[in-house]
């Protein structure tokens, strides 16, 4: 009986050590010697301040910046401790009229006549309200604003947008995104 309460007491210890020390302490050190920027957050920073990740969307709401996807996640949005959805059903009152508010909004705010289409990844938030990436036609509908904005030229602002332009995942798998908060950056570095 001592024996296997024995055997059990330093298969524990062995495990602990193992699963508990040395299997995150060398997952640790991988990431790090691999992945560096990636294992410490993707920080993205603007004369050696750090302004943001760029894994995590920000709450942009100047004209001279690009927006990103409305959020739902926390009271003003872009809470990465509340991270989540509405989840609001497609038809409940509240959602539409904030879907119908923000579609007006954007129109106005980007000089777009009524008849233009606003892209989806503008008006809805993504599912875990974080999501730091807009597609390519919803940055283009926002040139004009920002161009404005910044008394700058519309192509310089659509070059901006063809230079951080990410391609899909292997080169098939979804569409061409943009990074809002890179965007933004190359923006106040022009």
């Amino acid at each position: 009986m001592l024996r296997i309460i024995y055997n059990t007491f330093m298969i524990s210890i062995l495990f602990y050590i193992v699963i508990g020390v040395i299997y995150p302490s060398s997952i640790y050190l991988i990431g790090n010697v691999l992945f560096e920027k990636k294992a410490n957050g993707s920080i993205v920073y603007l004369n050696s301040k750090p302004i943001g990740s760029k894994l995590i969307g920000q709450n942009f709401t100047s004209d001279k910046y690009f927006w990103g996807r409305p959020s739902a996640a926390g009271e003003k949005g872009y809470d990465a401790l509340s991270s989540g959805a509405s989840n609001y059903a497609f038809y409940n009152e509240k959602l539409l009229k904030r879907i119908n508010d923000q579609v007006i909004f954007i129109k106005q705010k980007n000089l777009l006549p009524d008849s233009q289409e606003i892209p989806s990844n503008l008006i809805m938030a993504s599912a875990s309200g974080l999501d730091p990436h807009i597609t390519v036609d919803s940055a283009k509908l926002q040139i004009k604003r920002i161009a404005l904005a910044r008394n700058i030229s519309e192509e310089k602002v659509n070059d901006l947008i063809k230079k951080n332009t990410e391609k899909p995942y292997l080169t098939f798998m979804g569409q061409e995104l943009v990074n809002v908060l890179q965007l933004n950056v190359s923006l106040d570095t022009l």
